[in-house]
């Protein structure tokens, strides 16, 4: 897979993976914050949040990969990502810092437990490898 040279990612962790977003897919990150539950959504919808007058449903990632949940510690943020026209909330444990990957691969049928069709590929770099997400499969769920 071909990366520009100056591609940017937010390389952020749920429990020990390592996973990424381009940094231009990114509005803010922010604390975590209450969330309102929503009655009658997908069980990865934890609900939707206030956010400075908005209201923006957020998902967890750890529920979507059949993770347990966890409680939220001083490292828990919520990366807000501007996705085809909606604004929406991804819970996360922690943001560990913005990179680039001198090599990213296609990703497999199954990266770990987790359908390879969620993610645009697998960075390489010399702290291991991190599964980059795919906002259209990830977010665009039934």
């Amino acid at each position: 897979m071909q990366t520009a040279v100056n591609e940017q990612y937010i390389e952020f962790g749920i429990q020990q993976e390592k996973y990424a977003i381009r940094i231009q897919e990114i509005q803010e990150i922010v604390k975590m914050q209450e969330i309102t539950p929503v009655p009658s959504m997908n069980s990865f919808v934890k609900g939707v949040i206030n956010l400075r007058g908005k209201i923006i449903p957020v998902i967890s990632l750890r529920r979507l990969f059949d993770l347990p949940d966890a409680e939220y510690t001083r490292s828990s943020r919520m990366i807000v990502v501007y996705h085809m026209d909606e604004t929406i909330g991804i819970e996360v444990d922690y943001v560990n810092k913005v990179t680039r990957f001198p090599d990213v691969q296609l990703p497999g049928d199954q990266v770990g437990s987790v359908t390879g069709r969620y993610f645009a590929g697998i960075g390489m770099s010399d702290h291991g490898l991190t599964g980059i997400l795919q906002l259209n499969d990830l977010l665009l769920q039934e």
